[in-house]
């Protein structure tokens, strides 16, 4: 599990490179990478494995502001503007330490903001990396 996190740390280190072309995209409803700025420093809530993938999630700084104050379990809704990202990527061994299985190629990426414009708690588009 340690591998699992220190490679998902190192492969999110690596994004700021790709930073300048990735806030172009915009998926089919309208949602912009742009709206997402800066989804690589927010804190990680969940490193999970699921379907083959490795994934984590992270969460800007106003849906941590709501899981603290108890959302949902409080009753209250999740505030507009509550953000998540959920990165997924291939598993590959480790080169140095063949035990570990770590990230591998990055496959696909959601995004989900509550937005009550919508009527939806989430819109959440998949961006598909291959």
């Amino acid at each position: 599990m340690i591998a699992a996190i220190t490679g998902v740390l190192a492969a999110m280190g690596g994004w700021a490179i790709a930073a300048q072309d990735k806030y172009t995209v915009k998926v089919p409803n309208g949602l912009a990478f742009s709206e997402f700025r800066g989804y690589e420093d927010w804190p990680v809530i969940a490193i999970s494995e699921n379907g083959g993938k490795i994934a984590v999630i992270l969460a800007n700084p106003v849906m941590i502001d709501a899981y603290l104050a108890g959302v949902p379990g409080n009753g209250k809704p999740f505030p507009d503007g509550a953000k998540l990202a959920k990165i997924h990527w291939n598993p590959k061994t480790m080169e140095t330490f063949p035990s570990a299985t770590v990230p591998g190629t990055q496959h696909d990426m959601d995004f989900m903001v509550k937005d009550h414009r919508t009527r939806l708690a989430f819109r959440q588009p998949r961006i598909s990396m291959s």
